[in-house]
């Protein structure tokens, strides 16, 4: 296994690609809304989209496009989602492409899009075609361009989010970097809100899409912040093969090293989703140990993890563990409860029917003060094991859902 490095970068870090990001007034005045990016030549390409069945209309779009494996650029946008718009808003999205490729000079067929915002809104094409040519002309390959481009698909986000490593793959060097956003509306069963990866490996559309399939199961497909699947969630990743490697086109040792290197990627990034959860104050990670099953386990944590419950206490500071093992005691997961235990990260809350005292409960309270934490359950009942990413429910996460449209 080759030794993976975390280096500070983002969507532009691998050699081929470049990115943009500008204000075109969508839907605020003086914030990036439209972001740009684009690959010297077509790349092999994947990409993971919502199984929600209300799919917004890029998202429909996209699934076809994507079939080719070969895409050159992405247009995306914030402030609108172009979601539930009917045929009006497939066509939009249709000229979205065209009129992209028809500035940047390529073929239709080789532009994906993607929209993020308010749903039931058209996109106003006039703004977002005039940050499309905005941002052509801006393009560029420092990581400030990488930065923009991410500052320009955020919505409630309070913070970018990008991430990046490198390995060695037969003598060359590999870069795997990209860029997501996401705050709100997040449990997806196949993508996260948009993620968009680049790497210059070469590798077949066929290995990379296995490789981003994988690679999601780790990491975005374990992030809960309100137990809500958007629209719109997809993730994008595209491949130059500019590192000059030997193409990675069946398993082996330099798939597997590849693989867990874009695994780290969308970790990270799905990690910093968690953790800029909307109005969240504390990063959670919920792992259920000892289960008779992996399914068991993947469920218990869930179930903690979406627990308004849970979720509002720890915001509160305060180790309710019993609404902890009354979510694993609902979420289906075998369980018997005088076999189980639950810890905030090193410090026991119930321990096989033993409950915690009150110099046990003010320990647990100074665990919670902090603003990141691990809460673990125990099942004591076979050896599966399984981890989720989420955040607490503060007052602002009410704020900031209650006068969203408004």
């Amino acid at each position: 296994m080759q030794k993976i490095r975390k280096v500070k970068g983002g969507v532009v870090s691998a050699k081929g690609f470049r990115a943009a990001g500008v204000a075109a007034e969508i839907k605020y005045k003086s914030r990036n809304d439209v972001a740009l990016i684009v690959a010297d030549r077509p790349c092999a390409a994947a990409a993971v989209f919502t199984t929600n069945k209300v799919a917004a209309a890029p998202v429909v779009y996209d699934r076809e496009i994507v079939r080719s494996g070969r895409i050159q650029a992405i247009l995306a946008n914030s402030g609108c989602a172009n979601a539930c718009t009917g045929d009006a808003g497939l066509k939009d999205a249709q000229l979205s492409a065209l009129a992209t490729a028809g500035e940047l000079g390529i073929d239709p067929s080789l532009v994906l899009v993607a929209s993020t915002g308010v749903i039931g809104h058209r996109l106003p094409m006039d703004r977002l075609l005039a940050g499309m040519k905005a941002a052509k002309a801006a393009l560029g390959r420092t990581g400030a361009h990488g930065l923009a481009a991410e500052k320009a698909v955020m919505t409630t986000d309070t913070r970018p989010k990008e991430a990046c490593v490198k390995m060695t793959l037969g003598g060359r060097t590999v870069t795997v970097g990209g860029m997501a956003k996401g705050s709100g509306m997040i449990e997806p069963n196949m993508a996260t809100m948009l993620g968009f990866i680049t790497t210059d490996a070469a590798i077949s559309p066929a290995m990379l899409r296995r490789a981003l399939v994988l690679a999601i199961s780790k990491s975005f497909n374990r992030v809960v912040v309100d137990g809500d699947m958007s629209t719109n969630d997809s993730v994008f990743l595209l491949a130059s093969g500019e590192a000059g490697n030997a193409p990675i086109v069946r398993g082996g040792d330099d798939f597997r090293d590849f693989a867990d290197a874009l695994s780290q990627v969308c970790l990270s990034l799905a990690r910093q989703m968690a953790a800029d959860g909307e109005g969240a104050t504390k990063f959670v990670t919920v792992t259920v140990r000892g289960a008779k099953t992996a399914h068991d386990a993947e469920r218990a944590a869930r179930a903690v993890a979406r627990s308004s419950l849970a979720k509002t206490s720890w915001f509160g500071r305060d180790p309710n563990w019993g609404r902890v093992l009354a979510a694993v005691g609902y979420s289906g997961a075998a369980l018997e409860d005088m076999k189980t235990e639950v810890f905030y990260d090193g410090e026991w809350a119930f321990s096989r029917g033993k409950v915690a005292d009150a110099a046990q409960l003010e320990r647990l309270g100074k665990v919670l003060e902090k603003d990141s934490f691990e809460v673990i359950v125990d099942l004591h009942l076979g050896r599966h094991e399984s981890s989720v990413y989420t955040c607490d429910f503060s007052l602002d996460y009410v704020h900031i859902n209650a006068d969203y449209t408004t």
